[in-house]
């Protein structure tokens, strides 16, 4: 796999992922959990909450994100940070393959 097309990869799932965690309610109970944790049975885990966090700090709601889980706010700004940087990236290599030397 090439680098562009990891570069690519990246950049759509991020971006997806941000998509589908603002239009998502944070608030719904009954949704499908991606937990390997909640999955097995294990009632605990460090990281459940994150994706509410960033939910509820997409829909305005800073408290609530913070209740949630307190590493919301920094993992969506780094999340955030990562698209800048990919973008970033992707739009430079893109000027300098399609410019053919000028």
């Amino acid at each position: 796999m090439t680098k562009q097309l990891k570069i690519h990869f990246e950049l759509i799932f991020w971006v997806t992922a941000i998509i589908c965690l603002a239009v998502s309610h944070p608030a719904h109970k009954g949704h499908f959990a991606l937990c390997v944790f909640k999955i097995v049975g294990v009632n605990w885990c460090p990281g459940c909450g994150i994706g509410h966090s960033i939910s509820w700090l997409l829909h305005g709601n800073i408290q609530q994100s913070f209740k949630a889980h307190w590493l919301g706010i920094p993992a969506l700004l780094v999340i955030i940070y990562r698209i800048g940087c990919l973008t970033l990236n992707r739009l430079f290599n893109f000027k300098k393959t399609s410019t053919h030397g000028l």
